[in-house]
């Protein structure tokens, strides 16, 4: 049946919904790129709380949907900002999540790595050496179950830092720490603003070359880096300019098929929220890719690429909300409730559209299921034929 869905002008366009979701089926892990998606956390909708309230997690259905992602051949990154690590999900919240879904990982054989944050730090302001226990305390419990360990951008380490000294000192002295090769995170102001400057300087280049110095110093204790910028441009420069053995994930949601696929000079791995509701078909395309077949792969891919924009359009940390609701549609969770109330953080032109381009794309493993919820949706916000 016909959906009539609101654009942001307030008038109703004609959709007919897919019948058939894209044919893909779980696989191993991949030759040729090493893929990690960024996954979402589950709310439990029968918790009595409020936006400001710590948590409440439906642990079933949060481990349910990694099982999916590993079923696909895809890695986890847990405990990132897709699963609302500090739009919502606090320290405690998230050390919980690693600990259960590392030990998840180590009984089905999937692979995950962990955010490690100083988001225990709720006063304004911190000391350098305040920030460092708070890394370590993470890092520490990253390590102890198991998981590869993800340096995230800090908060408290971008009100704090004077300059790139002290981001060379603090990183310099958890590299030393950590016990295997980390990925380090670099989030651009767009997904949080408080990250404004990181490395030391608003300016880019400058910042840049901080970046290259700590990895520079420390080789042997960087698995890769992880780069949020949106930037292609920059991201291949810099992933050229990265020592021999440092891989380069791409966390770009705006040009992922190109960073991934490469070029005579190298190539992308990738860390993705966008991964979260492309999982299965994004699997399917490095699938193909791993053959040699870069036209298959940017064939599969470069369709996506509309939905992903469309997702991580401004204000850029609210994708987490269109995740979500994907994840609801296509019958991964029974309810589009989240974390924080993060549910009304999208207007309901938004999610019309993202309806539309994620059917489209065959995503629902039951376009019914998924029109029927489209359809609830636009009911309960008064829409009618």
């Amino acid at each position: 049946m016909t959906l009539h869905l609101p654009d942001a002008n307030g008038t109703l366009r004609a959709h007919e919904p897919r019948t058939e979701p894209l044919a893909v089926t779980p696989g191993s892990a991949f030759t040729s790129r090493t893929v990690f998606s960024a996954a979402h956390v589950v709310a439990d909708p029968y918790a009595d709380v409020s936006p400001d309230s710590p948590a409440a997690v439906d642990w079933d259905a949060t481990l349910a949907f990694r099982r999916h992602l590993w079923s696909h051949g895809l890695g986890v990154a847990e405990a990132m900002d897709t699963a609302q690590r500090g739009m919502g999900l606090n320290w405690a919240g998230a050390a919980e999540l690693i600990r259960r879904s590392a030990a998840e990982a180590k009984a089905v054989g999937g692979r995950i790595a962990c955010g490690v944050g100083t988001d225990q730090l709720t006063a304004a302001t911190a000391t350098l050496a305040e920030v460092r226990a708070a890394y370590e305390e993470q890092l520490a419990l990253v390590e102890e179950s198991g998981a590869q360990a993800i340096l995230m951008a800090s908060r408290a380490l971008a009100a704090t830092a004077q300059g790139p000294d002290d981001y060379l000192e603090v990183y310099g002295h958890l590299l030393r720490q950590a016990a295997e090769p980390v990925i380090l995170h670099w989030l651009g102001p767009m997904f949080d603003p408080a990250l404004e400057g990181y490395w030391g300087s608003s300016d880019l280049d400058a910042a840049t070359g901080t970046f290259l110095e700590v990895i520079a110093a420390h080789p042997d204790k960087v698995d890769g880096i992880k780069v949020s910028l949106l930037d292609a441009r920059r991201e291949v420069d810099l992933r050229r300019r990265l020592p021999q053995g440092v891989r380069c994930y791409t966390g770009d949601d705006f040009h992922y098929p190109e960073l991934i696929a490469g070029d005579e000079q190298g190539f992308s791995h990738a860390l993705l929220g966008i991964f979260d509701p492309l999982g299965p078909l994004a699997a399917e395309a490095v699938r193909v890719l791993d053959t040699g077949n870069t036209e298959g792969f940017r064939a599969l891919l470069d369709p996506t690429v509309a939905l992903s924009r469309h997702l991580f359009q401004a204000p850029t940390r609210f994708y987490k909300t269109g995740v979500v609701f994907l994840a609801w549609l296509a019958g991964h969770q029974s309810h589009f409730t989240m974390v924080g109330g993060l549910q009304s953080a999208r207007s309901l032109p938004h999610f019309a559209r993202a309806y539309e381009l994620a059917d489209g794309l065959g995503l629902f493993p039951d376009p019914k299921l998924a029109e029927e919820r489209m359809r609830t949706l636009l009911n309960l916000y008064g829409v009618t034929p």
